[in-house]
């Protein structure tokens, strides 16, 4: 299926036009990190407390969710233990300490409740933590950059890391913006959004070895755009019918996977992007670079 048919858009000569937005939104987000002291992170960066709470009737996620935030409790993470009958929830909070038993009493003084479980989680845990995360997307990358380049050429490997980078700083840099928890479930999510711009930049690039085979004389620039343009139409439609899914996802499901929803509904629109505005330009300017280099020698 062709959404587009004879389109011929210069996306080459909009590249900086492009890079500038990406920059504005690259510094949007770093003001916002400097701002507000850092992400807002998860108790599974920070530490805090876990406590398993059985209630002697059903307790929907978002009655108890409600009834903790206007007892003061703040960027709190609750999940359902078991069966639904089961009645059970795990709430994970920063608070810790009597103050924290008592404030839960507090919340749920109309309620039959039982503590089945308090466990605190250390800083030390949750650098931990922080230190995986951060390792995964790094080693992901790295493997990412080893296989593109075995399988392409060198400079389309940057060009693909690059508009990864791209893409998991801007996503981040939203969080910041809007103040969305950074958590476990989020991390996963960005791991995602690797995977899915790395499989659209693969397409891109996929026609542009073709149609460098086929139109070898013609500059590099004419070739990308005319691949771009060829790929637009399955660009368009994966990205939208991706999106319709990840929106009901978000508007839909659970309270518990709305992070995990919201951090790919960015990831998806800001990977189109960058497929067609960061992977391909870094690209050609280190092959036209690379050509120069070889041209004086």
């Amino acid at each position: 299926m062709r959404l587009f048919k004879n389109v011929n858009i210069d996306f080459i000569g909009k590249r900086k036009a492009a890079a500038f937005l990406s920059m504005l939104l690259l510094l949007i987000g770093l003001v916002s990190v400097v701002i507000n002291k850092g992400l807002a992170l998860s108790i599974d960066f920070t530490g805090g407390t876990i406590v398993q709470l059985r209630f002697d009737e059903l307790m929907e996620i978002s009655e108890a969710r409600s009834i903790l935030s206007e007892n003061g409790f703040e960027n709190v993470d609750i999940t359902t233990i078991g069966a639904i009958e089961d009645n059970e929830i795990l709430i994970k909070t920063q608070l810790t300490g009597a103050n924290l038993k008592e404030k839960l009493d507090n919340a749920f003084s109309s309620k039959n409740y039982e503590t089945r479980r308090v466990e605190q989680v250390g800083p030390k845990i949750g650098n931990e933590l922080r230190t995986d995360a951060v390792r995964s997307i790094g080693v992901a990358l790295l493997l990412i950059l080893i296989y593109i380049g075995f399988r392409f050429d060198f400079y389309y490997a940057i060009g693909s890391v690059a508009a990864l980078i791209h893409d998991i700083l801007i996503t981040l840099g939203l969080f910041a913006v809007f103040q969305f928890e950074v958590n476990l479930t989020t991390v996963a999510a960005f791991l995602t959004i690797v995977g899915y711009s790395l499989n659209d930049t693969i397409v891109v690039f996929d026609r542009i070895r073709e149609n460098i085979k086929i139109n070898a004389r013609d500059k590099l620039e004419f070739i990308v755009n005319k691949s771009l343009n060829a790929t637009l139409s399955r660009t368009v439609i994966t990205s939208f019918t991706t999106l319709m899914v990840v929106a009901v996802l978000y508007l839909g499901g659970l309270e518990t996977i709305k992070l995990f929803a919201l951090a790919l509904l960015f990831g998806i629109l800001i990977g189109t992007f960058s497929s067609i505005f960061v992977a391909s330009p870094v690209m050609i300017f280190f092959e036209n670079r690379a050509g120069r280099k070889l041209a004086k020698k």
